[in-house]
C-alpha cells in the first residue's frame, strides 16, 4: 500500500536516503488506484509506461542527474493533451481520440522527471460543478461515497484525496479546480489567467481557462506553480512575466489586511458549517494581529450570470469544431453533410455541454449580442474595476470555496441552475482574471470536508502561496 506523503519533499528525501524508489511510489499508488477503482476516478492508467518511467528516473536519481520533480506521481485530467495517449474531455465526441501533439504543461512535468499515472475523469468538456456530467460517469467522493467530488475536476481531486497519486492537475475555469479541492479536502490553485501556457488543452471558454494544481500541501502547488508557468511560444495569451521561484516559501511575517464578504455570513443560501468555519478562522486570524474586515460587494449578484453568459458563449464558438468531420464521432446513420453535423453533433454529446452551446448560440446571435453578450463583457470589465479596487486597500479577500459541503450524488441534476449557483464564490477571481487557492479548513459533522478561498492581486501568487502555508498552520 502507498504511504500518504502529505509533501514532496518528504518523498525526495526518502528517495535520497534509499528507503524508497520512484519505481515502489508507482507500485502503490497502482495499488490503490485498483483498490479504489470504484470511486470511478481514472478515465485510463498508464500502468506499464509509468513503471518503466519510474526505473529510469531510478538511475537518474543515482547518478544525480534528476529533474526537480523527480518521482512526484502526477495524474493529468483529461482535457489535456499528451502525445501519443487518449484525450476525450470525457466526452462521446471524442472517444479513442488520440494526442498527436502533448500539451506544454505535459512538456514540462516530463522535463523535469515527474510520472504520469493516468488520465482522470472530468466533467464533459470540463462544463459542470459535480463531476456528473462525463460520458464515463461521475466521480465519487472519497469521504462519503454517496455524494459528488466536485466538478469539473473531480476526478483529478479524488486521485489526490484517496491517495491514488501525489499531486494531480486540472483545469479551473470559473471553479474547476478550487470546487472539488474544497469539496475532496485537498488544496487546489488556480493561478492568475495567462501565468500557464493552455497549450494542448481542451478548450472551453478561451478567456477563462487555466491549469492548476491539486496537492496536499501549499509547498507542492507552489514548486509545480513554479515548473509549469512561464512564456510559452505556442500561446499568445500567456504572460511574457518572469516567474519567482514560487517553490521556495516565505514565512509569514508582517500582519495582514483581510477582507471577507459579509453575505458568505447573512446568505441563506450559503450551509451553517460553511459559515461557522468561515467565523471560526476570521475569529483566528484577527487574534494573530491582521486586521479583517467585512466587505459587500456590489456586484455579486451579477457574477454568476456574466460568467455563465461569456462562458457559453466561448464554448459554442470552441465546440463548433467537433463537427464529425474532422475527428472525433461520427454518427453511423448520417446520409449528407447536414445530416452529418447535426446527428454526429446531437449523438456525440452529452446534455449539459448542448445545453451550454445553444445558450451560447443564442447570445452571440444577431438579435441578442448586444443585449448579452456585450454587456456581459462590460459588467465583467467593472467586476474586474471593482476586485482591484479592493485589493489596493486589502491584502486578500477571504470567501468560503462554495456555498455547501458535497452534496448528494444526483441531487442537483433537475436543475441546472442551482448548479451554477455553485460557483457564486469562485468565479469572481475568474472574472478578473485573478489568482485564487482553496484550503482546506476541516470537515463538518458528516465528515464531509469543508474549504476556504483566498484572492489577491494578479500576478501576486507569491504573496498567496506564503500567506496560505501560514493559514494551514492556524
Amino acid at each position: 500500500m502507498a504511504k500518504n506523503y502529505t509533501s514532496y519533499s518528504e518523498i525526495k528525501s526518502g528517495l535520497k536516503s534509499g528507503e524508497i524508489t520512484a519505481e515502489s511510489l508507482v507500485t502503490g499508488y497502482l495499488q490503490q488506484i485498483k483498490a479504489k477503482a470504484h470511486l470511478n476516478v481514472f478515465n485510463e492508467v498508464f500502468e506499464d509506461e509509468a513503471l518503466i518511467s519510474a526505473k529510469n528516473i531510478d538511475l537518474r536519481i543515482a547518478n544525480g542527474t534528476a529533474g526537480k520533480l523527480a518521482g512526484m506521481v502526477i495524474a493529468i485530467k483529461d482535457n489535456i493533451c499528451y502525445k501519443g495517449h487518449k484525450v476525450t474531455a470525457s466526452s462521446k465526441i471524442l472517444k479513442d481520440f488520440t494526442s498527436i501533439y502533448s500539451s506544454t504543461v505535459v512538456e514540462r512535468l516530463l522535463a523535469e522527471d515527474a510520472i504520469i499515472i493516468g488520465r482522470c475523469n472530468c466533467d464533459e468538456f470540463a462544463m459542470g460543478a459535480a463531476n456528473e456530467n462525463s460520458f464515463f460517469g461521475p466521480v465519487k467522493n472519497y469521504a462519503d461515497e454517496a455524494h459528488v467530488s466536485g466538478g469539473s475536476s473531480g476526478g483529478s481531486a479524488v486521485a489526490v484525496q484517496a491517495g491514488m497519486c501525489h499531486a494531480a492537475i486540472g483545469t479551473d475555469t470559473g471553479g474547476s479546480v478550487r470546487q472539488p479541492a474544497s469539496f475532496c479536502g485537498v488544496i487546489g490553485l488556480k493561478p492568475t489567467y495567462g501565468r500557464i501556457s493552455r497549450h494542448g488543452i481542451i478548450s472551453y471558454a478561451s478567456s477563462f481557462d487555466q491549469v492548476g494544481p491539486l496537492t496536499r500541501s501549499v509547498a507542492d502547488a507552489a514548486l509545480l506553480l513554479e515548473v509549469l508557468a512561464g512564456a510559452d511560444e505556442h500561446d499568445s495569451t500567456v504572460s511574457q512575466m518572469p516567474v519567482p521561484e514560487s517553490g521556495s516559501l516565505k514565512k509569514e511575517t508582517g500582519k495582514k489586511k483581510i477582507a471577507y464578504l459579509q453575505e458568505a455570513l447573512s446568505s441563506p443560501g450559503v450551509n451553517a458549517d460553511v459559515k461557522a468555519t468561515l467565523t471560526h478562522y476570521i475569529e483566528k486570524l484577527r487574534a494573530d494581529g491582521h486586521t479583517v474586515t467585512p466587505i459587500s460587494f456590489e456586484l455579486l449578484d451579477y457574477l454568476v450570470p456574466t460568467y455563465y453568459i461569456l462562458a457559453m458563449a466561448e464554448a459554442s464558438s470552441n465546440l463548433a469544431r467537433y463537427d464529425g468531420v474532422h475527428y472525433g464521432y461520427r454518427s453511423p446513420n448520417a446520409t449528407d453533410l447536414e445530416s452529418t453535423y447535426k446527428l454526429s453533433r446531437s449523438e456525440g454529446f452529452g446534455k449539459e455541454v448542448k445545453r451550454r452551446i445553444m445558450l451560447g448560440t443564442f447570445v452571440l446571435s444577431a438579435g441578442y449580442y448586444d443585449a448579452y453578450y456585450a454587456k456581459a463583457q462590460k459588467v465583467r470589465r467593472l467586476i474586474q474595476n471593482e476586485t482591484n479596487r479592493l485589493l489596493n486597500n486589502f491584502d486578500f479577500i477571504l470567501t468560503p470555496t462554495a456555498p455547501e459541503p458535497a452534496f448528494a450524488l444526483g441531487l442537483k441534476e433537475k436543475d441546472p441552475v442551482v448548479t451554477y449557483l455553485y460557483d457564486i464564490f469562485t468565479v469572481q477571481a475568474s472574472l478578473a482574471g485573478m489568482p485564487a487557492i482553496s484550503l482546506p479548513a476541516g470537515n463538518n459533522s458528516k465528515g464531509l470536508p469543508l474549504g476556504l478561498q483566498l484572492l489577491t492581486k494578479s500576478f501576486d501568487e507569491q504573496a498567496l502561496l506564503n500567506f496560505s502555508d501560514y493559514f494551514m498552520q492556524l
